[in-house]
């Protein structure tokens, strides 16, 4: 829960009014729950039956080895290196959007050179020996909970309900493509704020029990965190009249947060909760560029990436190549997502979430509910102690889900293509591995290793060969 929900809720509320049009946003953030819980039921499998460390990576080369060797775990750690990054600096984004809220006076560039500066201070903050994490994440979450309650308390002690539920008129039209484009952009800020849910899943090693600890934290972390988003639009909703959050310009579309908090108790109660959100964005991009530089560390250290990503700081122990990536990626993220959209109706967040949701969905979301059947057929032995519920239904929905945010992904973003963007970042991908395998001498260019031993499928009388290690 620590993880899912950090800046984003803070920043995201403003942008389903703008999806749905007005107070019907609510549907976003139930919709996003239902594919977060689909979803998160095929990582409680996966994740109990594979609980080692490395998660996705591990799962699609558990599936997908005996096809085509280490390209899905190479390509899920390269399209990670973008979309991870991207997650952090949609928090960079909203860390500049509150600070406004205090420093009304800053210009553009001021704010730049402000956002471009929190991610180089973070990463000097990295570049050392991190022994405290347990604490910071305790921390980020009780400032977290602290402005979350305080925004809560607020709308509902100066709730109006004529404003939270007053739903203008054709709000729900299903046979309106209008209607089902404004639901996609809303599943996939939904999704955005979602994120997290499969964290116990890269924790698999150090999970007591993953067969009955997994799938419950996943189903109730996003229980919480739905019941957590759901008071916090309505109760916005019920303080300040939606068509505000639709004007750019304004507080409320900024900074939605610390303008609910100025119209209930006041200015210096806004300014207290803003600072507090400041904390909770730094923290979030912190422990972010934190467990995102491991990724292709982990990756390299087990053999299906790129080993200068292996190696750590001589002294402090840390993976400087992978850190340095991740928040050279974070900062280019932030300036280019602040630059490229001038459109009021497409904002520096709404095009950063396009891009990080739709990198995913290939290589990590489709590929991860393909691997799960994959595993299932070639793997029956593999013990399970959690199955899937109402296989393999959830994995449909959950397939389903994700291509209507991947398809709807350039509609809702004209002009930025993202869809293609994607693509081109997958086949980049693609051609980065060639040149990794044919220095590694492995598959296509020298013999497959498996994880789970020799492929014997086509060979079943022969005796069980030892396990190879990658």
């Amino acid at each position: 829960m620590s993880q899912m929900c950090g800046i984003g809720p803070f920043v995201t509320i403003p942008l389903m009014v703008a999806a749905f049009g007005g107070p019907q946003a609510v549907i976003g953030w139930i919709a996003g729950a239902v594919l977060a819980l689909v979803d998160g039921l095929v990582w409680a499998e996966l994740g109990a039956a594979l609980p080692g460390s490395g998660g996705s990576y591990r799962y699609l080369r558990e599936a997908f080895q005996h096809r085509s060797g280490r390209l899905m775990p190479f390509l899920f750690v390269w399209t990670a290196m973008l979309f991870i990054p991207l997650i952090m600096s949609t928090g960079v984004v909203g860390f500049v959007q509150y600070l406004g809220y205090l420093l009304p006076g800053m210009t553009q560039g001021q704010s730049d050179l402000v956002g471009l500066a929190l991610v180089v201070v973070v990463t000097l903050l990295l570049w050392r020996r991190v022994e405290s994490v347990a604490r910071i994440t305790t921390v980020m979450w009780a400032v977290m909970i602290v402005s979350v309650a305080a925004v809560i308390l607020a709308c509902y002690t100066h709730f109006t309900p004529s404003r939270a539920f007053s739903w203008p008129a054709h709000a729900i039209q299903l046979t309106h493509g209008q209607f089902w484009i404004g639901f996609a952009a809303g599943l996939t800020i939904g999704i955005y704020d979602y994120l997290g849910y499969n964290t116990a899943a890269y924790l698999g090693a150090e999970v007591k029990d993953p067969g009955r600890v997994m799938p419950r934290a996943i189903v109730y972390s996003i229980v919480g965190i739905m019941g957590i988003y759901l008071l916090l639009q309505i109760g916005v909703l019920g303080v300040i009249d939606w068509h505000e959050m639709l004007d750019p310009g304004s507080t409320a579309s900024q900074s939605v947060a610390s303008a609910v908090l100025e119209r209930t108790w006041g200015r210096g109660a806004a300014d207290v909760v803003t600072v507090l959100i400041l904390i909770t964005a730094f923290a979030s991009v912190f422990t972010g560029l934190l467990g995102g530089s491991r990724v292709p560390y982990d990756a390299a250290r087990d053999g299906v990436f790129f080993r200068a990503y292996g190696r750590l700081h001589a002294k402090h122990r840390f993976p400087v190549l992978g850190l340095l990536t991740m928040g050279a990626v974070t900062a280019v993220g932030f300036y280019v997502g602040r630059h490229v959209s001038t459109s009021a109706a497409h904002p520096p967040l709404t095009v950063l979430i396009d891009l990080l949701t739709t990198v995913m969905v290939l290589v990590q979301a489709l590929a991860q509910i393909v691997a799960l059947t994959v595993l299932r057929r070639r793997r029956p032995e593999l013990e399970r102690p959690y199955r899937m519920w109402l296989y393999p239904a959830p994995s449909i929905l959950a397939a389903v889900g994700w291509l209507v945010i991947y398809g709807y992904a350039d509609r809702n973003s004209p002009g930025f293509h993202p869809i293609e963007w994607s693509l081109a970042w997958v086949a980049a991908g693609c051609g980065a591995f060639l040149l990794w395998a044919k220095f590694e001498r492995t598959w296509p260019f020298g013999p497959k290793e498996f994880a789970d031993g020799p492929d014997l499928s086509d060979q079943p009388d022969q005796p069980d060969q030892p396990e190879l290690t990658l």
